[in-house]
């Protein structure tokens, strides 16, 4: 005899929130106080309870990654939004400013991640959206005649990332000037 399993239930629009507000808190605190920030201060700053935070996440590991989890979803989500509403090399070039953005906080969460619990191949795995969104958004942009791509796409966050290893606090600054210098280079005369 078998069972059936209840349908699972769609979380109350409220505890929604409360989860979609924890995740913009943690970012926030993570990124200025890095990962080791109070659980309970992220609580507090979120303006719920302690136990509505561990309802949520049962642990510091399970909040990091849906952090980055979250972010990559936004990322990805980006590029598709951007094609729709922006010229070609417009599209491009803010996706390559929201993977900066991107890009810092999977340094902060995957060093976190990696002190907590060792490397965690789905999360060190999440590329290949990356890879999918920047090879359609330089594509894109190629087609339209607003650039040539003399290099492959992932060779730009390549660039751009690189800014990263050397620079002190506030390294985004001088990637978005990268981005538009490569943008500058690739455009057609």
């Amino acid at each position: 005899m078998t069972t059936k399993k209840a349908p699972a239930r769609k979380p109350r629009a409220d505890a929604e929130q409360n989860r979609a507000l924890l995740l913009e808190t943690a970012k926030a605190a993570f990124a200025e106080k890095g990962a080791a920030v109070a659980l309970e201060e992220i609580a507090r700053n979120a303006g719920v309870g302690i136990g509505t935070l561990y309802r949520h996440f049962p642990n510091r590991e399970a909040l990091l990654q849906e952090v980055y989890a979250d972010e990559s979803e936004k990322l990805a989500a980006a590029a598709e939004r951007l094609i729709a509403n922006e010229e070609p090399v417009e599209a491009l070039r803010e996706w390559l400013r929201l993977f900066v953005r991107y890009f810092a906080t999977k340094q902060l969460v995957i060093g976190a991640l990696n002190a907590l619990v060792g490397p965690d191949a789905k999360l060190q795995a999440s590329g290949a959206h990356v890879e999918t969104a920047i090879n359609t958004l330089a594509k894109n942009a190629e087609k339209s005649g607003d650039i040539k791509l003399d290099v492959a796409p992932m060779d730009l966050l390549r660039a751009v990332v690189g800014l990263s290893a050397y620079a002190k606090p506030g390294w985004e600054k001088n990637a978005y000037k990268m981005i538009d210098i490569l943008i500058a280079g690739m455009r057609r005369d």
